[in-house]
C-alpha cells in the first residue's frame, strides 16, 4: 500500500511524460528490493500499462469510428486524429521494445545504461549501471521462469485497474446524462485520446491540460460549458487530488520507518 501510494503520489507530482517510475524505483529499493530488480519491476509495470493500451485501442474502434471518439471540428479532428494514431505506434513501439528487453534479450538494458553513462557528468556511475544492468538480467531471467498462468493474471490485473480508473468518468457522465452502451464506449474512447494529452503535459499529473482536454472531448455530450467544467473538477477531485493528500500524509511516516 505504501509503495503503490507514493508511487501514485510521485506520479502526480510529474509531468506526464516523466510520469512516477524513476520514483518507483527508488521506493522499492529503499523497501530493500535490489535497485536492478526494482528496475526490473517498473520495467514490466510500463510494459503492462502500454500493453493495456495497444490491446483497448482495437477494442473500442470495433464498436465507435472516428467520428465518434474525436472531436466534430473537421480541421481539428483530421489533426488530433493523425497525432493520436502517431502516438498509438510509439505506444506499440515502445511495449515490443520492452517486451525484447525483460523476456528476450534483457541485456539490452545494460547496453543502454552503460550507452548513458558515457556522458561526460556520469562517467562516474559507470560502475553502478553495469551493476544495475546484472540485476535486471537477473531478474529478467527469474521473471522468465513464471508461468503463462502468472503473466495472464497481471496482465488482467492491470487490464482491470486501468478499466475502473476510466470508468470513474464514465459514471461521472452517467450520474448526470442519459448514455447507451455505445455512448458508454465512445467515452472510454474518447478518455485513451484524454490520456495522450496528459501523457505529453509538462504539467504535474496533467493540470490544467487534462480539464481542458476534457471539455474539448466531451463537449458532443453536453452543449453547457458550465456543466462540463463542474464535471471536469469532479473528476480530478475523485482521480487525482486524493493521491496528493495520501502521499503527503504517508511520505514522512514512510522515510522515517525505511530510513534505517
Amino acid at each position: 500500500i505504501y509503495v503503490i501510494m507514493l508511487w501514485e503520489f510521485a506520479s502526480a507530482l510529474s509531468p506526464g511524460a516523466v510520469g512516477g517510475a524513476a520514483v518507483a524505483m527508488f521506493i522499492l529499493n529503499r523497501e530493500t528490493i535490489p535497485f536492478g530488480k526494482a528496475t526490473a519491476i517498473v520495467i514490466i509495470t510500463a510494459f503492462m500499462d502500454n500493453l493495456f493500451f495497444v490491446v483497448m485501442i482495437p477494442i473500442v474502434f470495433l464498436f465507435v469510428s472516428n467520428s465518434g471518439v474525436f472531436p466534430p471540428e473537421e480541421a481539428f479532428s483530421s489533426g488530433l486524429t493523425w497525432w493520436f494514431w502517431f502516438g498509438f505506434v510509439i505506444i506499440l513501439s515502445v511495449c515490443l521494445l520492452l517486451y525484447l528487453t525483460i523476456f528476450w534479450y534483457p541485456a539490452l538494458a545494460t547496453r543502454f545504461l552503460l550507452f548513458v553513462v558515457r556522458i561526460p557528468f556520469l562517467k562516474r556511475w559507470r560502475f553502478v549501471a553495469a551493476e544495475w544492468g546484472k540485476d535486471v538480467e537477473t531478474a529478467a531471467k527469474e521473471f522468465k521462469q513464471e508461468p503463462l498462468s502468472y503473466w495472464i493474471a497481471v496482465f488482467c490485473a492491470t487490464f482491470l485497474s486501468w478499466t475502473s480508473r476510466y470508468l470513474v468518468i464514465n459514471a461521472i457522465l452517467n450520474a448526470f446524462l442519459y448514455l447507451g452502451f455505445i455512448d458508454n464506449i465512445k467515452v472510454l474512447g474518447k478518455q485513451l485520446v484524454l490520456w495522450l494529452f496528459m501523457l505529453i503535459s509538462p504539467t504535474p499529473g496533467g493540470s490544467g491540460v487534462a480539464e481542458f482536454a476534457f471539455g474539448e472531448l466531451l463537449s458532443t455530450f453536453s452543449s453547457s460549458a458550465v456543466l462540463l467544467a463542474a464535471l471536469a473538477l469532479l473528476w480530478r477531485l475523485i482521480s487525482y487530488f486524493p493521491y496528493l493528500f495520501i502521499g503527503s500524509i504517508l511520505l514522512p511516516s514512510w522515510i522515517k520507518r525505511t530510513g534505517s
